[in-house]
């Protein structure tokens, strides 16, 4: 049997705790080190991925305006805005044919009092709408405010603007007043 004895003057302190504290601190330290690299590491890799989509986007944006500046100076051309031109009138004439006369006579027809008649009947399409210049001869002021008030309440003429009155010179016709007005026309 062996006996421990410690014989020098200062009894041997014990280190173990400082030691087990020590060890802990440093795996806490290199599990922080590990999980914040990690986070870097991840959060490196997703910027250089997002910055790989801005610079695909960007380049992307680079093709499309050159090939807007293409497609302006192919438009810009004068054959292309010889053809564009004639392509908006012929628009113009077709929308002039497809105008529903019919519908606006019988429309007309449901508003006008009487003593009230359309002299004639202009069509255009402004800004994609009917937009309809109309010259009407009148018997009296009274038939006129009639007339006036019946196409600001049907559901089909808006936007009434009365451009001219002016009393009738010409001997030989029932009117005594003739309106220029403008109207929207709604085919519903």
């Amino acid at each position: 049997m062996k006996l421990r004895l410690n014989l020098s003057a200062t009894p041997q302190e014990n280190q173990r705790p400082f030691i087990a504290a020590a060890v802990a601190v440093g795996t806490l330290g290199l599990l922080a080190l590990i999980i914040l690299s990690h986070a870097a590491y991840s959060s490196w890799q997703s910027n250089r991925d997002f910055r790989a989509d801005i610079a695909h986007w960007q380049q992307q944006i680079r093709i499309d305006n050159q090939k807007q500046r293409e497609l302006e100076a192919y438009f810009n051309a004068p054959a292309a805005k010889q053809v564009m031109d004639r392509s908006t009138f012929l628009n113009s004439l077709i929308d002039e044919r497809s105008f529903p006369w019919t519908k606006i006579f019988m429309d007309l027809e449901k508003t006008m009092p009487p003593g009230v008649r359309v002299i004639s009947i202009t069509p255009s399409l402004v800004n994609g709408r009917a937009e309809v210049a109309m010259e009407v001869g009148v018997m009296s002021p009274d038939s006129e405010i009639q007339f006036l008030h019946a196409i600001e309440k049907s559901p089909v003429f808006s936007g009434v603007r009365v451009d001219q009155v002016r009393p009738v010179t010409q001997a030989g016709t029932p009117d005594r007043i003739l309106l220029n007005l403008t109207v929207r026309y709604t085919t519903t």
